[in-house]
């Protein structure tokens, strides 16, 4: 198929139904998360009061939301590195479509687990706060310039109801996950006419999937392509600070996520 560039090192002997039999056996064997498609770019607008993106926020119980964020990422690691058609790709895209998908594949599994949580408002440290401890270590100024903007909470929270309220299967996290996890758009990729291909098998497949079990809801499919558009929306750099950062300081998560995909 034209889908294959000349210049990729991947097998091109892939046929339609790889990622749906790949993803759907590796879900059904172990607990995993999900992964979103690349549907028609619908404008999601999550407007809020212009002072929720200067109130910051923070978890009300970081170590056990921490702990429930840390096992899903574990999950979906785990996840991606059993999709045969993922395995095949050369190093480095497998290595760029992990930093570029974490964050929203995390998401999607704390949906699909159900996993809520709670914040509460931090304070900003006052003027006089601020000249009184300027001379403080770096280390310790961090502290007080905790939290993450508000705005950017409330877009994961409304996912996560967004996801809750359509009641999303299995099968279709499943279908999701691959979606999101062969992301053409990714600069730098040596394969992207192929994994836009794997994409494009995943979106088919919910498509189909959908129209099977949910014959009496034509829009499902829409609603969850909406459902993913607010989900691109959401930063990396605010899933770090709001689910790890709280625990772990301000690690490198790309280092973090690499030594979490190879480790044993």
């Amino acid at each position: 198929m034209a889908y294959f560039d000349s210049g990729c090192h991947c097998s091109s002997e892939r046929r339609q139904n790889s990622i749906l039999y790949s993803i759907l056996k590796n879900d059904s064997q172990s607990a995993q998360l999900g992964n979103q498609p690349r549907a028609p770019r619908l404008a999601v607008s999550m407007r809020a009061c212009a002072c929720g993106s200067k109130r910051k926020v923070s978890l009300r119980s970081p170590q056990t939301t921490c702990k429930a964020a840390s096992a899903v990422l574990v999950k979906t690691l785990k996840f991606v590195k059993n999709v045969p058609c993922f395995r095949e790709l050369p190093a480095d895209d497998q290595h760029t479509l992990v930093r570029s998908g974490w964050a929203p594949l995390l998401v999607l599994g704390m949906a699909q687990d159900r996993i809520d949580f709670e914040t509460s408002e931090t304070q900003e440290p006052s003027m006089l706060q601020r000249i009184l401890t300027s001379g403080q270590d770096k280390q310790d100024n961090q502290s007080h310039n905790g939290g993450v903007a508000l705005t950017d909470v409330q877009g994961i929270k409304m996912f996560l109801r967004k996801c809750w309220g359509l009641d999303i299967s299995t099968k279709e996290y499943a279908y999701l996950k691959g979606a999101i996890l062969f992301n053409p758009d990714v600069a730098g990729l040596q394969c992207q006419h192929y994994i836009q291909a794997l994409q494009s098998e995943a979106n088919q497949a919910l498509n189909e999937y959908v129209k099977m079990i949910h014959r009496g809801d034509s829009a499902r499919f829409a609603k969850l392509f909406l459902a993913l558009s607010m989900l691109r929306s959401i930063n990396a750099n605010v899933v770090a600070g709001l689910f790890f950062k709280p625990v772990i300081g301000a690690v490198n998560m790309e280092e973090l996520l690499l030594e979490m995909f190879y480790g044993k």
